[in-house]
């Protein structure tokens, strides 16, 4: 039979396990502000796609770029970082 401290332990676990579970991020639990900018975001990705180009357009494939660069701090940038950090604009 477990302790009182374990019981105690667990019963904190599992709580700590539903909070996360109610503040997991999805799209439809964000704010509508946030909601906008994710849709503008990815609406420009898809325009810059469409008029085609040869340099690389998405995050990943700049992160794919950097990687085989080796830069440092790659991780952590977004796009725009990327592009910069790799002279694309």
């Amino acid at each position: 039979m477990a302790s009182t401290k374990q019981t105690q332990a667990a019963r904190k676990n599992v709580k700590k396990a539903q909070q996360g579970a109610r503040r997991k991020k999805s799209i439809a639990n964000m704010p509508a502000s946030t909601r906008t900018a994710l849709g503008k975001q990815g609406a420009a990705v898809a325009q810059r796609k469409r008029t085609g180009g040869s340099s690389p357009k998405t995050r990943t494939e700049l992160y794919e770029e950097a990687k085989r660069r080796n830069l440092r701090g790659r991780s952590k940038m977004g796009r725009d970082e990327l592009a910069r950090a790799l002279g694309h604009g």
